[in-house]
């Protein structure tokens, strides 16, 4: 071969190796679903290896000082951090291609995010009871706060799923981590209060439609079952 073969041969190998060395990932959570869901799914989904870490929560006290945020989920990426559930959600959705096919898109997935955020910090006081994680009265609960909450949001998601033609997704015609974030949070509803959603039924319906996509299904089968 000619040295201009030769150097140019050299050039395109020096370049391989950062197209080619995947990152080391290490996700670290408690042993249930909640925060940390959505980002397994989307390794799944992606088919990327990745390090899942389930924290016992009698572990916690001793590894809370060493994350960034005093907070988990907790992302490792080539050992760099990264904490907080939609900053990581959003990370992995854009590098795997879950995150919508356009600009527009992936804004609008992120506005669904954080209506979903707004939502879930109203119905807090409800679920830390259902869970056991706090004393209250459960039925007054649910009529002054996980009703007019739901009927907010799930209102919202009703009208979405119809004007996206009730393909599947909140969005556009692809799967979003704004799709894979509903569907487990209709699952633990579902676990807790079984008829809370049933005024909702695209919703529900679309829902479905993304639980039956092939690699989702595989996961949901095989992953430890959790109430949340």
């Amino acid at each position: 071969h000619s040295p201009l073969y030769n150097l140019l041969y050299s050039a395109w190998l020096s370049l391989v190796p950062s197209f080619s060395a995947m990152p080391s990932y290490k996700l670290t959570y408690f042993p249930v679903r909640a925060r940390a869901e959505v980002a397994r799914q989307l390794f799944y989904l992606a088919g990327v290896p990745f390090e899942d870490v389930r924290v016992p929560h009698a572990d916690w006290p001793a590894l809370k000082p060493k994350t960034p945020f005093g907070q988990m989920p907790l992302l490792e990426v080539d050992g760099k951090p990264l904490p907080q559930s939609y900053a990581i959600n959003r990370y992995l959705a854009k590098e795997f291609g879950f995150a919508g096919k356009s600009p527009f898109e992936a804004a609008w997935v992120d506005a669904i995010a954080d209506q979903f955020k707004d939502y879930n910090i109203e119905l807090r006081p409800l679920f830390l009871v259902l869970m056991g994680f706090a004393q209250g009265d459960k039925d007054q609960l649910l009529k002054d706060v996980g009703i007019p909450a739901r009927d907010k949001f799930f209102g919202i998601l009703e009208k979405l799923a119809k004007d996206n033609g009730n393909n599947g997704h909140f969005v556009g015609s692809s799967l979003t981590w704004a799709d894979l974030l509903i569907a487990d949070h209709v699952k633990t509803v579902s676990i807790h209060l079984p008829s809370f959603l049933d005024g909702f039924p695209t919703v529900l319906d679309t829902v479905k439609k993304i639980e039956s996509t092939p690699k989702l299904k595989e996961w949901i089968e095989k992953r430890p079952d959790t109430k949340f």
